[in-house]
């Protein structure tokens, strides 16, 4: 059995009051739909990794057959001006 949840910071007190105040709904049903709203869009979410290897992939094919690899002095000199 699960222990009910009792918040009692002000700020979210408000937020949820707002929230459910918007939506004509309880606040309970306030928080779980907020709470569901973003397990969702964190499920959603790309890992880091995966983000930066379909970046990499995407630059590769811009690049072409002739590309080379940048050096890093040439790197180095992008970020200094």
């Amino acid at each position: 059995m699960t222990s009910p949840l009792n918040i009692r910071n002000p700020r979210a007190h408000a937020l949820a009051s707002k929230l459910a105040d918007l939506r004509k709904i309880s606040i309970t049903e306030a928080v779980v739909g907020a709470l569901e709203a973003e397990l969702r869009r964190e499920q959603r979410q790309i890992p880091l990794a995966e983000r930066l290897e379909a970046l990499a992939d995407q630059a590769l094919a811009k690049a072409g057959k002739g590309a080379r690899e940048v050096r890093e002095e040439e790197r180095d000199a992008l970020w200094t001006r």
